[in-house]
């Protein structure tokens, strides 16, 4: 059977598509392979105990009124009330229930803000616009128009000898033409990156210049889990969304998380739900409901998460420095924190995928740094750059990832004998 345009763009072959094989061939040879690819967050004991904990809990509370008839579509009434309570007393926001929307995962909502804010109008068609790139690979999925999502190149500054950082270039932001929404993710994913508070005012005088929203992806910061340094808090602004999840806090698997906005764009994705797929699984949303009235998620994101990624990452920037070759010139993006380490190899002997192919044949998977930039490239100079990357997953135990560096230096110099 043929497939529709759309069709033929969601079901092609993407880069998320490709980190998510590479997890199912992990799960089902799990013995063979050092795994330095996907997102999962590393299993912390204290962590995995906790969401049991309030698991047990609210199935013993009520699990036939969570799990037995259906709910809301905008979220169970105790979580929304939960969500509304936990940000208000954070951050002095004042919003109500009708600014929060309940969803399957932080994905499928900024999919269904893509949905609403991109694609055909009267004029012609807006974009999706990554107002720094590289950024989430899985967001040039998210317009089911082919060209739909563009990405604006940073600026690079070299800090030190084996360190780097992306710069926003706002004035290209502003540049870009039938801007529909703007999307970025902070702390980023692959680099750790938090967006200052300078950078993250333009991006919103930009948005407010436009008439369109910027979409806020807190999937790695504040209040939770805070994998990685926030620079500046969730804003709450008539033209911003702001995305929170609970993957990266400990419950990847159960595909929930909320969106926080302005009451117009949060009753189109409300829509969104009830027309698509009526709610967000309930038995979770009842254990995360306990954990923000409680206070135990932010006492895990505190106490536990954020210290245990700021050492794995310290312990990940050692191992680098002292298992890759001096004389090849890499870089790592700066960061404080973070599940990724984001790697420039400037030489042009090396490519990502070459590299990503090398690192199979020593049975370790690594994300091509490619993938997260959004072709067609801004100029020549970032596309050489994209395919000089690569992400480290620091997710597995410090052995496996001792494991995979060692041999990530080994394919290094293969790939220059190659050459």
């Amino acid at each position: 059977m043929e497939l529709s345009s759309w069709g033929a763009k969601m079901g092609g072959l993407s880069g998320i598509r490709s980190i998510m094989e590479d997890i199912a061939r992990v799960a089902s040879e799990a013995d063979l392979w050092v795994n330095l690819s996907p997102g999962n967050p590393a299993a912390i004991p204290e962590v995995t105990s906790t969401w049991r904990q309030l698991q047990e809990e609210a199935m013993a509370e009520d699990f036939a009124g969570a799990s037995t008839r259906y709910g809301p579509s905008r979220g169970a009434d105790g979580l929304v009330e939960a969500i509304v309570r936990y940000f208000n007393a954070q951050y002095g926001w004042g919003i109500r229930e009708s600014n929060v929307l309940v969803g399957a995962g932080s994905q499928l909502l900024a999919f269904m803000a893509t949905t609403a804010f991109t694609g055909p109008y009267p004029e012609g068609n807006r974009r999706l616009v990554l107002p720094s790139v590289p950024d989430y690979t899985g967001y040039q999925g998210l317009s089911l128009q082919e060209g739909g999502a563009t990405g604006v190149a940073p600026g690079i500054v070299l800090d030190g000898e084996r360190s780097f950082r992306y710069t926003f270039d706002l004035e290209a932001v502003r540049r870009q033409e039938a801007m529909g929404m703007l999307l970025l993710s902070s702390p980023g994913n692959p680099t750790g990156r938090s967006i200052g508070r300078d950078d993250l005012a333009g991006l919103i005088r930009i948005a407010e210049e436009r008439d369109v929203p910027l979409l806020l992806d807190h999937a790695y910061g504040a209040p939770f889990p805070r994998v990685a340094e926030t620079v500046a808090e969730p804003p709450f602004h008539p033209h911003v969304i702001n995305c929170f999840t609970l993957s990266k806090a400990g419950l990847p698997g159960e595909r929930i998380g909320f969106a926080i906005g302005p009451e117009d764009a949060i009753d189109a994705m409300l829509s969104f739900t009830a027309n698509s797929h009526l709610h967000a699984p309930q038995l979770i949303q009842a254990t995360v409901a306990r954990a923000l009235n409680s206070g135990r998620i932010s006492a895990l994101a505190t106490e536990v998460i954020a210290p245990y990624y700021r050492n794995k990452r310290r312990s990940a920037e050692k191992l680098l420095h002292d298992l890759l070759p001096a004389s090849v010139d890499w870089r790592l993006h700066t960061a404080e924190g973070g599940m990724f380490c984001w790697l420039w190899i400037d030489h042009e002997w090396f490519d990502d995928l070459a590299m990503y192919e090398a690192m199979k044949r020593r049975k370790v998977f690594v994300v091509p740094g490619r993938h997260f930039f959004v072709p067609p490239f801004a100029s020549p100079f970032l596309a050489g750059h994209a395919t000089r990357c690569v992400r480290l997953s620091l997710s597995p135990d410090e052995s496996v990832i001792a494991e995979g560096i060692g041999r990530f230096a080994e394919a290094l110099e293969e790939l220059r004998g190659a050459h």
